[in-house]
Formats: structure tokens, sequence, C-alpha cells
């Protein structure tokens, strides 16, 4: 009985971007109590960390479950042309009605990345400041 070993491969990327946390449905003093100073008008910038972690069979022949190359790749053109050095909330059209929480912008993450045809998306990590970070497995509640 030969079973295929299933291994995880975590990779690290990052993406500086700004984003203002503001709901079109509170009022000002709602948004100013709920997000405080990331309520700016002017918005806030981050440097952010993203990890996602893939999974796969190995493959014999190169010893790997996914090629670097390859992955890298995908989040570049997913991910990274997409939010570095962005306003989320005024150039990535995701973020058009929906508010550029560090949660939310894990989930759109995740969203663009399962579609990997080479490895299992199996999460999404994303770090905001050294406090905060955010990680999604793609159910939901």
């Amino acid at each position: 009985m030969s079973e295929a070993l299933k291994i995880e491969l975590g990779r690290r990327y990052r993406f500086a971007a700004s984003h203002r946390l503001h709901s079109d449905a509170l009022s000002a003093e709602e948004n100013a109590r709920v997000y405080g100073k990331c309520n700016n008008p002017y918005g806030h910038g981050h440097n952010y960390v993203v990890e996602i972690s893939v999974s796969g069979t190995l493959d014999p022949a190169t010893g790997m479950i996914v090629n670097l190359a390859d992955l890298d790749g995908f989040v570049e053109r997913e991910v990274i042309e997409a939010f570095d050095h962005k306003s989320l909330n005024e150039d990535v059209p995701a973020f058009r009605g929906k508010v550029p929480t560090t949660e939310n912008v894990c989930k759109e993450i995740y969203q663009r990345l399962k579609h990997f045809p080479k490895a299992r998306l199996e999460r999404v990590r994303v770090e905001e400041t050294s406090n905060n970070a955010f990680e999604y497995a793609g159910e939901e509640i």
C-alpha cells in the first residue's frame, strides 16, 4: 500500500500599501469611534507581510511539491502587482465599497491565490504590524 506523502510549503512575501478604514454605513462619529486613528481622511500605510501555505504531493523526479519560481510568479501577478505601493481603497477594485481591513485583505488574497494550479492553497496569513496578524483558510462562518 503506497500513499503519496503530503507536504506543506510556507512562503513569505511583502508589499507596502495604504488604506483608510471607513464605512459608508456608519456616521462620521461611529467611524471615528470604531476605527480611531485608522479613520484618518488621508489614510495611512503598512508594510504588510503575507505568508501562504500550499500543499501537494512530492514529485519523485524533482523532490518538490511545487517549483518556487512558478509559485512566486503567480503571487507576483495576482497579489504583489495589484497591491504594492497602492491605495487599497482607491486602486484595488475589490475594495471599492468594502472596508480594506486586514481581515478583508487576507480574504481577498486567499481568493486570488486559491486557483494556483500546481498546489493546494491551505491558508493565508497577513501581518499588518508586529502586533496584528490575521489568518484565513477559506472556510466561511
